[in-house]
């Protein structure tokens, strides 16, 4: 059976990738697999022209291209080596993943909406909506106890660059998505919508 591709998106700390974590941990890892957008960033510093640079949140810091053609051998059946990215250091790792092709590739990140090319690789597509401050409260904390960042930068980076960033390419991004969902409160995701996307990937996988 040729793979099946579920774009979820939203923006940052808005719950997609933990509505991803709840598909595959639903489906199991012998028929799905993720797909990060985080692990396409390049390089700061070591990017093509016009491309990276300090806005993480901002179309052109994404290995697209790579992504694209990664994305298209799942879907063909073929594995990958997919890169992994170090946030500490804003530099992609040495080592790359081993990832095998599985009935159901998630692919979860703010900007895969956004990319034309990407999208319509996609089968289904999901959008997470939730509030900006319920997003920046999740992120500071996330950011200060995974990716060793201090309260004062993930403050600045939010209002500068995340929040931004959000309302000219990821919000608006939402128009491409098959199903809309919200995230307002908890990091756990509403149980009637995880059903309702459950049902869907179901349909598409039969």
């Amino acid at each position: 059976m040729t793979p099946k591709i579920v774009g979820i998106s939203g923006g940052s700390c808005s719950g997609k990738s933990t509505l991803a974590a709840h598909v595959f941990g639903t489906l199991g890892p012998e028929q799905c697999v993720i797909l990060p957008q985080d692990d396409y960033f390049f390089g700061y510093g070591e990017a093509p022209e016009g491309k990276g640079g300090p806005n993480f949140d901002h179309p052109d810091a994404v290995d697209f291209d790579k992504m694209c053609i990664q994305l298209a051998m799942l879907k063909q059946g073929r594995p990958i080596h997919r890169p992994l990215y170090d946030f500490p250091t804003h530099m992609p790792k040495a080592e790359t993943a081993l990832t095998e092709p599985r009935p159901v590739i998630l692919v979860d990140g703010i900007l895969i909406l956004h990319h034309a090319p990407l999208r319509q690789l996609f089968d289904l597509s999901v959008f997470v909506r939730c509030e900006s401050s319920t997003r920046f409260e999740r992120r500071l904390e996330r950011d200060v106890r995974e990716r060793g960042r201090t309260a004062d930068s993930v403050r600045e980076v939010f209002a500068n660059q995340v929040d931004p960033m959000h309302d000219k390419y990821v919000e608006p991004s939402q128009t491409h998505a098959d199903i809309v969902i919200y995230s307002q409160q908890s990091e756990n995701m509403i149980s009637d919508d995880f059903t309702m996307v459950a049902e869907a990937i179901n349909k598409i996988i039969q």
